[in-house]
């Protein structure tokens, strides 16, 4: 994990995490988490790419550097999930997802498992692994 947020207060910025959601987590609640994070990102300005599977949530979110920071606050405190793990962050030259204010996938629509046991990404190396993600994340956009 790289700390680059607090250099970047004045640019545009990123973070990638990955957490575990809460024991009977349902689709109302995720619909709820939808809800709140779009009207939220709209108004901070932030852009991003939500994906649930099999228990797990990986986004990206992207937008001004200390809004970024505002809504992991945010998130943290949300006991909907938990174990959050960021993955990567730093400062960002342009969006990966400036037409979603949320984009939301699951298993349904594609799978991160699959995509990353076909690919040839180690899901040992955080490096490859998070690579593998936010590739997976950017061909949903497509």
């Amino acid at each position: 994990m790289t700390n680059d947020l607090a250099d970047t207060t004045d640019g545009l910025a990123f973070v990638l995490y990955r957490s575990a959601a809460r024991d009977g987590l349902g689709k109302d609640d995720l619909q709820a988490i939808l809800a709140s994070a779009r009207e939220r990102n709209g108004q901070h300005g932030i852009t991003g790419c939500l994906h649930h599977e099999d228990g797990l949530f990986f986004q990206w979110l992207e937008g001004p550097a200390e809004k970024i920071g505002l809504v992991m606050a945010m998130i943290r405190k949300d006991g909907r999930h938990d174990q959050l793990t960021v993955l990567d962050d730093g400062a960002l030259d342009q969006r990966r997802f400036r037409d979603w204010h949320m984009r939301f996938s699951d298993r349904n629509q594609k799978s991160l498992m699959d995509w990353l046991a076909q690919s040839d990404a180690s899901t040992v190396n955080p490096g490859e692994y998070t690579r593998g993600i936010v590739a997976f994340l950017q061909a949903l956009a497509i």
